[in-house]
């Protein structure tokens, strides 16, 4: 069988390609592809040629491996049927649904403990969004939330929609998602924002946030950020903003006000949590909180993957209605 995979081969450029990925090892699933999700932030700094140089793409995820450089094999959140097993393997793996780790390809090859049974019922395509529920799980326990103190999350996309439904269910004084786009902010209501607004409107009303979470994508934000958090606030970077580059005014009341920035990134657990949290446990909320979030509502456009060069221009030409886009094989 003739497998397909997606390749990022030169800017604004996708190509399928022929891979072989062959009948499993004695340890691993072969896993036929359903749904794959992408990661519309960082595929779309892949898709400009907006990642810095001499970085690694992912030493936590085995189906990923070399530098940001074209031609790349990428994508980490693809879900299917497991077709065959190897010798070593019980049986009963076969056809059951599982999320893994895996590029934008037809079939994938992996270990039992690489991949995650998905619960009975759910939909290759809602199980497609694992990875963004599980950055949200680590975002949120990065920002650590408190009793009563109020919170904004700038940047309503996946992650932000995301991290906005976890967020909704601590009782905190106030919840507030700002993004300029207006159907955003409506799905963020939905989510169990307390408030929405657009970027102008918060900062000329918000002053004294708690924490401030940045999932915009743009550096320019972390300049609102600082804007909208109080005295001694935290600010909470998600955002992974490659190569791009914007003046931060870090001269003003950051340094009299002594403001927190701190890194999120889910390839690792923050220190101070390592002694009692691990990537399983932290998998495991993810996934009960998956089954508390509206998956249908953050998918806005299914494309088959014989289109995925659709998929980017679409992304990239309407980020307003365009969320979350699911490769169908």
């Amino acid at each position: 069988m003739t497998d397909r995979a997606l390749y990022f081969t030169a800017p604004e450029t996708v190509e399928r390609r022929s891979v072989t990925v062959g009948p499993p090892d004695d340890d691993e699933l072969l896993v036929t592809t359903s749904a794959s999700a992408i990661s519309a932030g960082t595929e779309l700094l892949v898709y400009h040629d907006e990642t810095p140089s001499g970085i690694p793409v992912d030493e936590t995820i085995d189906g990923l491996d070399g530098e940001f450089s074209y031609p790349l094999r990428y994508g980490y959140a693809a879900a299917g049927t497991v077709t065959a097993v190897g010798d070593d393997i019980d049986p009963a793996w076969i056809d059951r649904t599982v999320f893994g780790f895996a590029p934008h390809q037809t079939r994938f090859r992996a270990t039992p403990e690489a991949v995650v049974h998905l619960p009975d019922g759910m939909s290759p395509e809602t199980g497609a969004l694992l990875p963004s529920v599980e950055t949200a799980t680590n975002l949120v326990l990065d920002a650590a939330p408190r009793l009563g103190e109020r919170v904004v999350v700038l940047g309503a996309g996946v992650i932000g929609l995301c991290v906005t439904r976890q967020l909704a269910s601590f009782p905190l004084a106030e919840l507030v998602v700002v993004d300029p786009v207006e159907s955003r902010r409506v799905l963020a209501r939905e989510m169990g924002a307390d408030r929405v607004g657009t970027p102008e409107a918060v900062t000329a009303e918000v002053d004294e946030a708690d924490c401030v979470i940045e999932l915009s994508g743009r550096p320019a934000t972390l300049d609102d950020a600082i804007d909208v958090v109080g005295y001694d606030g935290r600010i909470v970077v998600g955002s992974w903003y490659g190569s791009k580059r914007a003046p931060i005014d870090l001269g003003g009341r950051f340094h009299r006000d002594r403001i927190d920035i701190v890194s999120s990134q889910v390839s690792t657990i923050a220190p101070e949590l390592r002694g009692r949290w691990d990537r399983d446990r932290r998998m495991d909320v993810a996934l009960d909180g998956l089954r508390e979030i509206d998956a249908e509502a953050l998918v806005t456009d299914r494309i088959p993957f014989e289109n995925a060069t659709e998929a980017y221009e679409r992304l990239d030409a309407d980020r307003e209605s365009t969320i979350q886009v699911v490769l169908e094989y």
